[in-house]
């Protein structure tokens, strides 16, 4: 008797197994996070996950689709060759409607002309290269215009700094360093242009490799110069800044002779690089952080009650923001449709976390601010300049 019951019992649990499985299955589209989520700027790329999910997750809470939303993460390495990889296996998946990405300009520019052809937006929430949206110009470019970002780019950027570092600090001779990828050099030439028409002068240009680590010959020959540079402004990522920090203060490069540097090197893994040698050092980011935007407020709230054990990053609010415009640009499609979309993007006028979002013909935000900070290592803070 006891096994008879046993047997009908398990023959239930087969049925309704069975039955579930033949049952209609919950739809379910796709946002893409394509940034770096392991190595160096690995931390960097995990804060703006988190973003996008939580945007997710208050839409699916909100049940403002017909449908389940789901925040997919695709791992570009910080690296252009990865970042083409996993833009085709974006593409292929039909459920993916647009990227959250890339975060690094060297990916997102080869990754674009992916998602061109499928085609598929892509909304980046950090790469500033002008020519991550400028190459939607080119005569061999296949497909509609389908980039955005939500970030003003490094000609605004490199600009600003010049006109820092000539009239707030009154420098008049810098030397200039560069990681020689598209982001860095491209920022360090914008500073360039800026200080020289400031009436500025560049004393030296030097490139250095992503992944060096000993910077001591290049800053002796710095201290050394003739032309007495009055600082450094260096174009990179936090890593290679964080080193030529701590070995700049090691050689007696300290106030007033500055150190300059943009949103890359703008990042909580500086102080885990430099220590207290990043005290004083003043870093540029795009936009306002997301401490001083009223506007942002309950978005930083949410995110602390959501992932109270981690650190938010200086660009989640810009990823956070991402998603939700194109969570508007799909609502307003009526739908999932990738090229739909796309359209409804190009008429953004969307009110958040950022104010206000509308992108100019290029897919570019019509916002130009920028805001100098300057780094406090006891607090693990960048604090703004006013």
């Amino acid at each position: 008797m006891i096994f008879r019951r046993a047997a009908v019992l398990a023959a239930f649990a087969a049925f309704a197994i069975l039955f579930t499985a033949c049952g209609p299955k919950e739809k379910v589209v796709k946002i893409a996070v394509a940034v770096p989520l392991t190595g160096d700027m690995g931390t960097e790329g995990q804060g703006l996950r988190r973003a996008v999910e939580l945007a997710v997750e208050e839409a699916n809470a909100a049940k403002r689709f017909p449908f389940k939303l789901v925040a997919a993460p695709y791992d570009d390495r910080a690296d252009p060759k990865e970042a083409v990889n996993v833009a085709n296996l974006i593409v292929s998946d039909a459920r993916v409607v647009a990227v959250v990405g890339h975060y690094n300009s060297g990916c997102a520019t080869p990754a674009a002309k992916v998602y061109a052809r499928a085609p598929i937006a892509m909304v980046s929430p950090a790469a500033t290269n002008p020519e991550v949206t400028a190459q939607q110009n080119s005569k061999d470019w296949m497909g509609p215009r389908m980039v955005f970002r939500v970030v003003p780019t490094d000609d605004v950027q490199g600009s600003y700094a010049a006109l820092f570092a000539a009239k707030k600090l009154g420098k008049k001779r810098m030397a200039l360093l560069h990681d020689k990828s598209p982001y860095g050099q491209g920022l360090a030439e914008e500073f360039k242009k800026g200080f020289l028409a400031q009436g500025g002068k560049i004393v030296s240009e030097d490139g250095i490799s992503v992944g060096d680590k000993d910077f001591k010959a290049l800053l002796t020959k710095l201290k050394s110069d003739s032309a007495k540079p009055e600082g450094v402004y260096f174009g990179g990522l936090y890593t290679e800044a964080g080193l030529l920090l701590k070995q700049m203060r090691e050689l007696g490069l300290k106030d007033p002779f500055a150190f300059i540097s943009g949103d890359g090197s703008m990042t909580f893994g500086l102080f885990d690089v430099a220590g207290d040698a990043a005290d004083g050092a003043y870093l540029s980011i795009v936009g306002v952080p997301a401490d001083e935007l009223p506007s942002a407020a309950k978005f930083v709230e949410a995110y602390k009650a959501r992932f109270p054990s981690d650190e938010r990053k200086p660009f989640d609010h810009f990823g956070y923001e991402a998603a939700n415009i194109i969570m508007a640009a799909m609502e307003r499609a009526g739908g999932p449709d990738r090229e739909k979309v796309i359209a409804e993007l190009k008429k953004t006028k969307h009110d958040g976390v950022l104010g206000t979002t509308v992108f100019d013909d290029k897919g570019d935000t019509t916002s130009k601010i920028v805001t100098m900070t300057r780094a406090v290592s006891k607090k693990r803070a960048f604090d703004t300049v006013r």
